[in-house]
């Protein structure tokens, strides 16, 4: 049995029962909006799970606004322990740490060259105080850059299986069915078979728009790319997610902070004060046509790591 190397990115980790990297060849697939919803998919798959969501899009951090975070009082505190990541629900379920969340105005840029960012990469990784995760989704940025190459350094020891821990990190694919972003995407699945990082399958986001009168599904971008990338590259095919207005309406009502999130301190719904419905945006975004989508994939996700875990637990047993 190979070594396992310790470090203080291993040690703080070493609660997260399972990593997932959201990736995807370009901009503008939904990558972000996808790595919330498999975070809320994850959720509804049992009770009691307990999810992170972490950005590493350091110049464009999108996910505190879209989970109703990207508000005054929504600020990470230091621990003795750690930092201390900002949680959307009052049972604490879901936790988020954004470089949003550290940023004097939130309109503020990052301008940072490459060392700068790993530094951040490895602080996020190292020193955020996530406990006891069933998952934990990490939303990359578009492309293949510094920020991916810095992860999966500081995530290395990780990709040594144990008894304790027969799993390794391993990533989603995000795309859109046009073939300029397939061709991207192509480059995302190379990137991650020369750098060793399993693949649990490919999502084509997207994949048509759902009438809000009828429910029908009308193909804007075409339909079948995400698919047949999938099948030609021997990766697991997710699902479809067409363009749902509903999902569109609540994203624009989080962001606008009128479904927000959970006070950090007392872990209560920042609302006047008020002590509203415990996880608001989980009961909202149940309530959309994505999150029966997103349901499926969520399922299919959790088999692959299952089989996964049980493949490398038997693989283990031999050494």
């Amino acid at each position: 049995m190979a070594e396992v190397l310790e470090t203080p990115v291993s040690r703080r980790l070493a609660s997260v029962k399972n990593i997932i990297i959201v990736i995807s060849g370009k901009g503008g697939v939904g990558k972000s909006s996808s790595s919330v919803q498999l975070a809320l998919s994850l959720l509804n798959q049992a009770p009691g799970t307990r999810v992170g969501l972490l950005d590493l899009d350091l110049t464009g951090p999108s996910l505190p606004r879209m989970v109703g975070l990207d508000v005054p009082g929504a600020t990470v505190h230091q621990s003795s322990a750690g930092w201390v990541p900002v949680y959307v629900d009052r049972e604490r379920r879901l936790g988020v740490m954004s470089i949003g969340f550290l940023l004097k105005d939130r309109g503020d840029s990052v301008v940072w060259r490459g060392p700068k960012k790993d530094g951040m990469i490895r602080q996020f990784l190292s020193e955020v105080r996530w406990g006891d995760l069933d998952y934990l989704i990490i939303d990359t940025p578009p492309g293949t850059s510094d920020e991916h190459i810095s992860l999966l350094t500081h995530l290395h020891p990780m990709f040594t299986p144990t008894a304790g821990r027969p799993t390794v990190p391993s990533a989603v694919v995000i795309t859109t069915p046009q073939q300029t972003a397939l061709n991207d995407t192509l480059k995302s699945i190379s990137f991650t078979r020369k750098l060793a990082l399993p693949v649990l399958g490919l999502v084509e986001n997207m994949a048509g728009y759902v009438c809000p009168c009828c429910d029908e599904i009308s193909d804007l971008f075409g339909s079948g790319g995400g698919e047949r990338l999938a099948e030609e590259q021997h990766i697991g095919f997710l699902g479809r997610v067409p363009i749902d207005t509903q999902l569109v309406r609540l994203l624009d009502a989080v962001s606008k902070g009128e479904i927000p999130g959970a006070d950090t301190d007392e872990g209560k719904e920042a609302v006047n004060g008020e002590n509203k419905d415990e996880f608001p945006l989980l009961d909202k975004y149940n309530a959309t046509t994505s999150s029966k989508v997103w349901k499926d994939i969520a399922k299919r996700v959790v088999e692959e790591i299952e089989t996964r875990r049980a493949t490398i637990a038997v693989a283990l047993t031999k050494v």
